[in-house]
């Protein structure tokens, strides 16, 4: 019998590179085994099997590993984005894999938390993640009464350097159009993303039964927000000639793309129209922002289109807005108002 097919064995890899093995019964205590190449090794086994066997009423232990389990059951959890839901199960599982996931949730502190965060300094984005999902967890363990506090909640976001996904420029959204014509489904899709300011999981779905005469309705799936969106006259031109299929994006065969297949296949339409990999479908939500900023829009009306919830969110994707060309024009309104003396 080899060691793979033991059951309830997980391979764990220690902040130090060292793998250990640990025996992990869903609803019992994890328990850490010794070397396998040891003589103990099967002994240690066959003993922490026969417990979680003997004891089947044993109550589930209090531990980080077992509070990422229910959380993931609760219906605050399953009221998320079903994609929201993917990447949160993944940076969980990932968790469940670490060595104080065995440590009991009334145990942690803010300091334990911080050192766990900052493992991953060189990538802000991610340990900004892992703050958000303990803020999370920990909310979820003080509402099931497994602790009074939230040990996450004193936690300070890292500053990331980067602004996330490159913003479209003017002269990229012309070169992609200069190569997909008018009526093709590249440009078509160009136009939904640039002109709606959603998600491409939102835009992979929209189809002519969304359409509210001038308008298009969007439910976002991230975060159900219910927006109805004037139609831009350029998009209005793209739809015109899309109107015969369930969704406006369909695939050859008819089908609805997925977001991630129509992320790969935008990413050859890119590729095709010479522009550089770091140009994304998300990056046309930040140009469309961007536009609407630059015509001068207030923050609550980009939002209006965009869906976000705050303000703050707005600002951050509005950074890449034309300063050259706002700053002209705030240089033309005050030669305007000012008096020149000769």
């Amino acid at each position: 019998m080899t060691i793979i097919r033991l059951k309830y064995i997980q391979k764990v890899r220690d902040r130090y590179g060292r793998y250990r093995l640990y025996f992990r019964r869903p609803g019992f205590q994890s328990v850490r085994l010794p070397d396998p190449a040891t003589p103990e090794f099967f002994q240690a086994y066959q003993e922490a099997l026969a417990r979680s066997t003997t004891q089947q009423t044993a109550p589930v232990p209090k531990t980080l590993a077992h509070l990422i389990n229910a959380w993931m059951q609760s219906g605050r959890f399953k009221a998320l984005g079903a994609s929201t839901q993917i990447n949160y199960r993944r940076l969980l599982l990932s968790i469940q894999k670490a060595p104080y996931a065995d440590d009991y949730v009334d145990q942690f502190q803010t300091v334990h938390l911080r050192r766990f965060v900052e493992e991953f300094a060189d990538r802000p984005a991610a340990a900004n993640h892992r703050i958000k999902l303990f803020r999370m967890l920990f909310e979820h363990a003080v509402d099931d009464g497994w602790r009074t506090d939230n040990p996450a909640t004193p936690l300070k976001r890292l500053k990331e350097k980067q602004d996330g996904a490159e913003s479209w420029s003017d002269e990229h959204i012309r070169q992609f159009e200069d190569r997909w014509p008018s009526g093709s489904v590249p440009r078509l899709a160009l136009a939904l993303l640039l002109y709606t300011g959603q998600r491409r999981s939102d835009v992979v779905r929209m189809g002519p039964r969304h359409i509210r005469g001038d308008l298009i309705e969007v439910t976002q799936q991230k975060t159900g927000a219910a927006l109805l969106i004037p139609i831009h006259a350029a998009l209005q031109i793209e739809l015109y000639r899309h109107m015969t299929t369930p969704t406006f994006l369909a695939r050859q065969n008819g089908e609805a793309f997925t977001a991630n297949g129509f992320y790969m296949r935008f990413k050859a339409w890119r590729s095709e129209a010479g522009l550089p990999d770091g140009l994304s479908p998300h990056g046309l939500r930040k140009a469309a922002a961007r536009r609407l900023a630059e015509a001068g829009c207030s923050p609550h009306q980009i939002a209006a289109i965009t869906g976000h919830a705050t303000l703050a969110e707005v600002q951050r994707y509005t950074r890449a807005v034309d300063q050259e060309k706002l700053a002209r024009e705030a240089i033309q309104i005050l030669t305007k108002n000012d008096v020149i003396y000769s």
